[in-house]
């Protein structure tokens, strides 16, 4: 029988853990309540075991101890005698009746069983709970829920109205419970909490030991339960047959209440409104505070949960409201699994946590039920996760794969206070949200140097000792280019030699249309025919419509000599796409000579690489060697996934720059620096910067006068003329070659310098297309005034763009009153989304880190996309306006 492998292998399928074991928890919220198994005495040891080792209380449970004689025969007798001597020794009020595998086996009738007891007992007053439960009819979700269900049904109960209300507790901790009670209390309620595990399984300390749970809920409250104005049901997925409320509501006419666990912001919020709905009273102020912090937590942590693929496991109820919590604090839930047989599952979970993993490019999520953790380690290892949240019975995968797990649920063995994990309402959603993102930190802390490594040298190392073997003996060395080949290829390069530059053409490839930095000169843009700078093109080419394009051109021009990568971005921030075209070029033309410009921000990565390819010409940009002046150079500076702004990332840049130019120049590749002279911030330094060029070993350096640019911060500075350029070449020229015939090419060019034939090889659609684009509008959430950091509701202003001819430009700052989300919080909301609304009504759509459902919907209904994105605000708006302009491809991938 399939089901049994969840009883017999508890080591292996722990999340499948027996009905029995959920019977006994539900039981111990029982006041005065004795559990005994039917059947062998090994049930009731592996279930104290685990119960005492996750609560590290004593937990007294007995067994009716068949023995083959009773397995054969029946096990009256057994179970007979069994509560006699319970009753002797306990004296308790009310006896849950558990079967097992081998009272179901062998047929035993619990009920009758109950009945010939009182038969032979007529005065005893202890009420008797029949419940069956065989260990391979279904996992311990389903025997709390079936324990409850008994208890409710075995009760006879008063059906005169009250004012009680009947709360069914799911599986949780006794924390949680207390804060059940807490929020009950608060409210005004007078409920009936079933089961009340608060205090038995996590109580105070006592010199007496007490036999029986001396607290939880009594049989004279339950009786009570039929009268009751409300149920409120905690659970998510358990059946109409196993359910307290629906008995309730169908025998006794009590409304039922079904809802969520209340995990995360959405369900707390439900859970809050559904008491302030059955009591009459409002949401208690402490509460909106509590959610206040936590919605302030969620902005603090939202930037570090992106990079998390977290799997759960566990029952399905929490499988469901931790997922749903992980989804609202922007985590991406890759595996969800629950051991319990729960078809819901997957479609109740499947919409929401598909669209935030597209948002964040997160790929497949795996969702299923009937899980083990054989199951759970694969789909673990093939999802890349990279934190787990569930039972401690998930160690051997943490152990063994050295995957985080975030201890939660039952059972917690290998830590103390299991009992005592708060994971519901505002607070307890913190405290697991802030546990997800600590992990993270912990992992990034940790792990950071480990990934550089292995990202960009292991391989390569690997690599090259698999050609050592093959090679035999061989030594393996880096390769240096000989000072003779480069001189050589510098005859016939155009931009590193005057003589040649009316002689041979070259062609710059656009195929890296990414960059890592903001320069405050520059302003990339596509096709401007009449404008020759760096970062203008037509367009950005695949590696394949590279090659092919090279093959056309060549085909046209005899004297072509030089391939050059100079944008419209950096290089280095695309060099898949620049190692994919170096080597099909490279394959088709073997005596092609390669140069490549850059900024310098990756150099010390890709340096050796490059040499391996073939590149013997590197124009670097250093427009300082002071991070002082650097600083007012850039606007920001995007290393490894932060973002830096200031003197830290002015010097990063510069050390990056200075170890770059060194090593290639060491290993015989020509550099050269290219230096922008900007009137008042570094036209006094340059002088040092060339000499620091030359003492690295660079070739020559080329001072460029700035060309302005419209819409660029730099767009109103004073220029340089064309007397103080020469001036200063030629002063610099006492310690280093100087280049006087720059042309400052546009990221497209072909052929001669000063005779650009690029437009005649590119597509004309394309030239259409993007000149006859109508501009977009849009406004953007940030703090920062750099990247897209701020939820909508955070926002006490939002920075301007305009997307035209295929590039963003920033047009104003418009300052708006801070937006109120909610009437709960502020009774003006439809006054002050109607005034927001002005102030954005021009725009074609809102970027923003996070917002609510009700003002997406409304600025839907006004024509506005909203976009949720976390990257940088140029990036943002880029993308953005593709989805806008192309449709549903992408934005699928960004829309809200």
């Amino acid at each position: 029988m399939k089901e049994s492998k969840s009883y017999v292998n508890l080591t292996v399928n722990p999340c499948k853990m027996c009905m029995p074991m959920g019977v006994s928890n539900a039981l111990y919220g029982i006041k005065n309540c004795m559990t005994i198994l039917h059947g062998s005495q090994g049930c009731s040891t592996y279930i104290r075991r685990h119960m005492a080792t996750h609560y590290n209380e004593p937990v007294d449970i007995a067994s009716s101890s068949l023995t083959e004689e009773g397995t054969v025969y029946g096990g009256e007798n057994n179970l007979i005698k069994g509560l006699e001597n319970l009753i002797k020794l306990y004296n308790p009020e009310v006896i849950g009746i558990a079967t097992t595998c081998l009272a179901e086996t062998i047929g035993e009738d619990v009920v009758r069983l109950s009945k010939i007891f009182y038969e032979k007992h007529p005065d005893s007053k202890v009420k008797l709970i029949p419940i069956q439960s065989p260990g391979y009819g279904g996992t311990q979700y389903g025997g709390y829920f079936t324990a409850l269900r008994a208890v409710v049904e075995n009760v006879e109960m008063y059906t005169d109205k009250n004012e009680k209300v009947n709360v069914i507790a799911g599986p949780m901790s006794s924390a949680d419970m207390r804060e059940i009670k807490e929020i009950l209390e608060d409210f005004k309620i007078d409920y009936i909490l079933l089961p009340d595990l608060s205090e038995n399984l996590d109580g105070v300390h006592s010199k007496k030991y007490n036999r029986l749970p001396s607290n939880g809920t009594s049989i004279d409250e339950i009786k009570f339960m039929g009268g009751a104005k409300a149920t409120i049901e905690l659970t998510t997925f358990i059946k109409e047959e196993y359910s307290v409320g629906v008995y309730l509501e169908e025998n006794f006419g009590v409304e039922n209440f079904r809802i969520n666990v209340p995990r995360g912001l959405r369900d707390t919020d439900n859970f809050l409104k559904v008491l302030a709905k059955i009591s009459g009273n409002p949401i208690p102020e402490k509460y909106k505070k509590q959610r206040g912090r936590y919605l302030d937590a969620m902005i603090d942590s939202h930037k570090y949960n992106a990079e998390a693929r977290i799997a759960i496991f566990g029952e399905p109820d929490f499988v469901y409201s931790t997922a749903r919590l992980a989804v609202e604090n922007g985590a991406v839930p890759v595996l969800i699994a629950s051991g319990d047989v729960c078809k819901k599952l997957e479609p109740s979970l499947r919409e929401e946590v598909d669209e935030l993993s597209n948002q964040l490019f997160a790929g497949e999520c795996k969702i299923i039920d009937e899980a083990d953790f054989k199951e759970i380690e694969k789909f673990a290892l093939d999802l890349k996760v990279n934190v787990m949240i569930g039972s401690s019975d998930g160690r051997r995968i943490e152990e063994k794969h050295k995957i985080p797990l975030i201890r939660m649920s039952f059972p917690i063995h290998d830590r103390i206070g299991g009992q005592r994990i708060l994971s519901i309402g505002y607070e307890g959603s913190l405290n697991l949200g802030d546990q997800i993102t600590n992990v993270m930190l912990a992992k990034t802390e940790m792990t950071f140097r480990e990934n550089l490594y292995n990202e960009y040298y292991k391989e390569e190392v690997e690599i090259s000792n698999k050609d050592i073997a093959i090679e035999g003996e061989k030594k393996m060395e880096a390769r240096i280019i000989s000072r003779e080949e480069v001189e050589e290829k510098t005859k016939t390069h155009p931009c590193f030699s005057c003589s040649s530059a009316h002689k041979y053409a070259r062609m710059h490839i656009p195929i890296a249309p990414k960059c890592n930095i903001s320069c405050n000169y520059c302003l990339r843009k596509f096709d401007c025919v009449n404008e020759s700078r760096p970062g203008v093109t037509t367009e950005v080419l695949s590696p394949e419509e590279a090659f092919a394009k090279y093959k056309l051109v060549k085909s046209k021009m005899d004297n072509l000599k030089v391939v050059g990568i100079a944008g419209p971005g950096d290089a280095l921030a695309n060099f898949d796409n620049v190692r994919e075209t170096l080597k099909l070029i490279r394959e088709h033309d073997p005596e092609v000579t390669f140069c490549l410009s850059t900024n310098g921000l990756m150099l010390p990565f890709y340096a050796q690489e490059l040499i391996n390819l073939g590149v013997s010409h590197v124009t670097v940009t250093m427009n300082a060697i002071d991070p002082k002046i650097t600083a007012k150079v850039y606007k920001f500076v995007d290393y490894l996934g932060v973002t830096y702004t200031g003197e830290e990332a002015a010097q990063i840049l510069l050390t990056n720059q200075l170890s770059g130019i060194k090593y290639l120049a060491d290993r015989g590749i020509m550099v050269k620096v290219n230096i922008v002279m900007l009137k008042g911030i570094n036209d006094h330094h340059i002088e040092e910067v060339t000499k620091k060029a030359k003492e690295l070993g660079a070739g020559i350096t080329n001072i460029m006068q700035m060309i302005p640019v419209k819409g660029s911060v730099f767009e109103n500075m004073p220029l340089t003329s064309n007397k103080e350029i020469m001036d200063l070449r030629k002063k610099c020229g006492e310690h280093i070659e100087q280049m006087y015939h720059c042309k400052q090419c546009r990221a497209d060019a072909i052929g001669l310098l000063g005779d650009d034939q690029s437009q005649k090889f590119n597509k004309p659609s394309n030239v259409k297309e993007v000149t006859e684009e109508k501009p977009l509008k849009f406004a953007i959430a940030s703090k920062s005034g750099i990247g897209v950091d701020m939820h909508f509701g955070h926002a006490s202003e939002f920075y301007i763009y305009e997307y035209k001819n295929g590039e963003p430009r920033y047009l104003e700052k418009r300052n708006v009153e801070k937006y109120c989300n909610g009437k709960e919080v502020c009774e003006e909301e439809e006054d002050k989304f109607a005034k927001l609304s002005k102030v954005v009504s021009d725009c074609n759509g809102v970027l923003c880190l996070r917002i609510g459902d009700e003002p997406k919907r409304k600025f839907k209904s006004m024509n506005i996309e909203v976009f949720m994105t976390c990257e940088t605000i140029e990036t943002a708006v880029e993308k953005a306006a593709e989805a806008i302009l192309k449709g549903t491809e992408v934005e699928e991938m960004l829309r809200a």
